[in-house]
Order: structure tokens, then C-alpha cells, then sequence
């Protein structure tokens, strides 16, 4: 069966990202959830997981000074993608109702980050693009310590810290694209999530 978000839910979401542009949440994906797509990702990282790279189309190269994780996309033919991926769907159909914001499609990968991998600070699109609108980070750490690193920080405009993120299992991370620098810390053992993205279809969205 697959889970529903509650209205409250979005209408709390809704909120904060008018208020605040992100929200952190602990409670919107089932745990059965998230454990079988930890167990996904780990029977599969030495597989299907290639390296990341930076940049679009023809731009796009693998920098390992600026990123060193490992990624694999999520496929909605996949049961246990499926059970994510619906959730976000629900959260695309919610948001569009409340924001108007024209969410269109949503794309996500797996994202393995081994002991001493990291993201530089980077922003998902680029100032007036209308490409990426709101993007989303899901953790899949079980009983992570502070000592482990890998903590995703969250800027705002004028490069203050806004927000520090411990990478615990069953956290949810959404925030508006264009707005928020955004680093991963190195890590100190392999740390597992989810990245995904909200894209809108053309420049015409009344968020």
C-alpha cells in the first residue's frame, strides 16, 4: 500500500517554503520505507553506482575537486523506487495545488558518499534558468554520530549558515532551488541519501 502524505502535512510544507524557502522533515516517509531503500542502495553500490559528474548536456564532467560521490537514478519501474517516488508525486500534485509553483516532473538519484567523499558548495539552478524549482535530499543513515561527518549545510543568499543537517535516516530536506547554497561535508564513513529535483516544463509558474 502506498503511503499518503496528509493534507496538514502540506499545508505545513507549503508554509515553510513560503516563509523560509526549505523545511526539514523527520516524519513524511514511512520507516519500512526508507529501509528498503537502504537495503536497495547497499546491495547495489558496488554495481550500478557510477561516479558524479557537474554541469548539463555537453558541459557535463566528472570533478572530483568539487564533488566525489556516487550516484545511481531511481526508476519508477522499480517497486521500491516506486514507494518514493509516489510519495513525491503526492507532494508535487500538493504544492502545485497550494503554490501554483507548475511543478512538472521530478527526477532523483541515489547518492553514495564513501569516507572522504564531499559536495562543494553549489546551487542546484542557476539564477533564472526555471529548470530545477524545488529540490529535495533524503537520508538513509541509520544511528549516525556527529563524529561521521557528512553533514549537509545549508546557506542562504549572502553565504550565512542557515541550517547544519545531520544525515539521519528518515530526515527530509526540501528547499527552493535557486536560493540555497548547499554543501555536503566530508564524511568519515559511507553515508547513503536520495537527491531529487522538482522541474518545471517552461518559464511560466506563479510561485
Amino acid at each position: 500500500m502506498v503511503s499518503q502524505v496528509s493534507e496538514a502535512m502540506l499545508d505545513v510544507i507549503a508554509d515553510a517554503l513560503v516563509d523560509k524557502g526549505y523545511i526539514l522533515l523527520s516524519d513524511i516517509i514511512p520507516d519500512y520505507v526508507s529501509l528498503a531503500l537502504l537495503e536497495k542502495m547497499q546491495a547495489e553500490q558496488d554495481i550500478n553506482f557510477k561516479k558524479a559528474a557537474i554541469g548539463r548536456g555537453i558541459e557535463q564532467q566528472i570533478n572530483t575537486e568539487i564533488r566525489s560521490d556516487k550516484i545511481s537514478w531511481l526508476d519508477n519501474q522499480d517497486h521500491t523506487d516506486r514507494e518514493y517516488l509516489s510519495i513525491m508525486e503526492q507532494l508535487k500534485e500538493g504544492l502545485n495545488r497550494r503554490l501554483f509553483m507548475g511543478l512538472f516532473d521530478f527526477e532523483s538519484h541515489y547518492a553514495v558518499y564513501e569516507p572522504g567523499a564531499f559536495y562543494k558548495k553549489h546551487v542546484d539552478a542557476l539564477h533564472g534558468s526555471q529548470n530545477r524549482i524545488l529540490s529535495t535530499v533524503f537520508f538513509l543513515n541509520p544511528e549516525w554520530q556527529e563524529s561521521d561527518g557528512g553533514e549537509l549545510v545549508i546557506y542562504d543568499e549572502l553565504d550565512q549558515t542557515l541550517d547544519i543537517v545531520t544525515p539521519q535516516i528518515g530526515t527530509l530536506v526540501l528547499f527552493l532551488s535557486e536560493r540555497f547554497p548547499h554543501e555536503v561535508r566530508p564524511t568519515f564513513k559511507t553515508r547513503n541519501s536520495i537527491a531529487g529535483w522538482f522541474r518545471v516544463s517552461n518559464a511560466n509558474h506563479g510561485f
